[in-house]
């Protein structure tokens, strides 16, 4: 209904003597009480509703056709690019963000990356949630000492988004530190950690670079070992993921020999980064705690890394390991759940 229609309704109904609240609820919030006892107001002064124009010029860019356009292409195309719209619609960049997010309320999103998954290591994923859901509670979840390898190198990190430089040109900003120098072949150290409810235990690092099951037995297992026993007892459960390492049999019948409880080969689920706070938090804290300006070198990275270790905040190593396994498993069925009734409208899963 046009505005000049809800007008004449409101003039009529007025002039029967109606109320502007009874009016307001009769459109069913067509137009908002305010608007109406406004209009109210100018046919009791005028007798009439009299509108002015709104004032500024004409618009030209943000037209009902651009709008229309706009909302055409974003339903054909998953990707939109601002820049290219305001190229094709010949006007500027700002107006087409501003047709996006105020005149269709859209916002931008990036893309999130996740593991690809085989349909093999899904149905293992399921099973993995399943038997997790059925075997352990939230106290039991925080006995579990969570383990996992990574790799720094001595580049460090760098993220093209986040990492602005204000300058009053191309030349200015390089000289303010705009250039990300990144070597061909950088050294790389690689660690070893562990993190539980009740902190971290002490960084290994391997001189090698790679890790076989004879070094990962010798080096890591016996750190675990003695952290679990200082920390719960001999009431907990040492979590490691389906590295070669760690699967082969060596390395099973020790876990076996020695451990109280382990989540052995067959049963932690492959290529599940969601699933361990060390991949999803643990290891950004780490790498945001060092001195990046002072690493040089593979001995300066590895410096970095013993003293960087110290400066993790266990306020932050409390927080992401108790949300618990549990609450993780809870929150990846619900969006597979979603996922797979997205794809599926007419299926819904128990």
């Amino acid at each position: 209904m046009k505005s000049k229609n809800i007008q004449d309704i409101v003039l009529s109904k007025y002039r029967n003597g109606d109320t502007p609240t009874k009016i307001f609820r009769d459109l069913s919030g067509g137009v908002g009480l305010a608007t109406i006892k406004r209009w109210c107001q100018m046919i009791r002064r005028y007798g009439s509703i009299k509108l002015s124009s709104p004032p500024g010029r004409l618009r030209i860019a943000r037209t009902s056709e651009n709008i229309r356009k706009v909302k055409n292409r974003c339903r054909r195309k998953r990707r939109v690019s601002a820049r290219k719209l305001s190229m094709d619609l010949d006007i500027s960049e700002r107006s087409v963000r501003r047709i996006l997010k105020n005149d269709l309320g859209l916002r931008s999103y990036k893309k999130i990356v996740e593991p690809a998954l085989s349909d093999d290591q899904k149905i293992k994923r399921k099973q993995f949630t399943n038997w997790v859901r059925t075997n352990f509670r939230k106290e039991k979840t925080l006995k579990i000492l969570f383990s996992n390898e990574k790799l720094f190198d001595i580049d460090g990190i760098y993220n093209s988004q986040n990492e602005r430089v204000w300058a009053v040109d191309r030349a200015d900003a390089d000289k303010k530190g705009g250039i990300k120098h990144k070597r061909k072949f950088s050294q790389k150290v690689m660690v070893w950690l562990g993190v539980c409810s009740q902190g971290i235990t002490p960084l290994v690092i391997f001189d090698e670079g790679t890790v076989d099951h004879a070094c990962y037995i010798e080096k890591v297992l016996p750190v675990a070992l003695e952290y679990g026993k200082k920390v719960f007892g001999n009431d907990w459960i040492f979590q490691q993921d389906g590295a070669k390492s760690h699967q082969h049999y060596l390395t099973q019948q020790w876990c076996r020999n020695n451990f109280p409880s382990f989540i052995d080969k067959d049963c932690w689920p492959p290529n599940s980064p969601d699933l361990n706070p060390l991949d999803y938090s643990i290891w950004d804290e780490l790498a945001n705690a060092i001195d990046w300006k002072k690493v040089k070198s593979k001995p300066t990275l590895t410096q970095q890394l013993n003293s960087s270790v110290k400066k993790i905040r266990e306020s932050v190593v409390l927080k992401v390991v108790r949300v618990g396994l549990t609450d993780c498993i809870v929150f990846i069925r619900t969006m597979e759940i979603t996922y797979d009734n997205k794809k599926n409208p007419g299926f819904c899963r128990a």
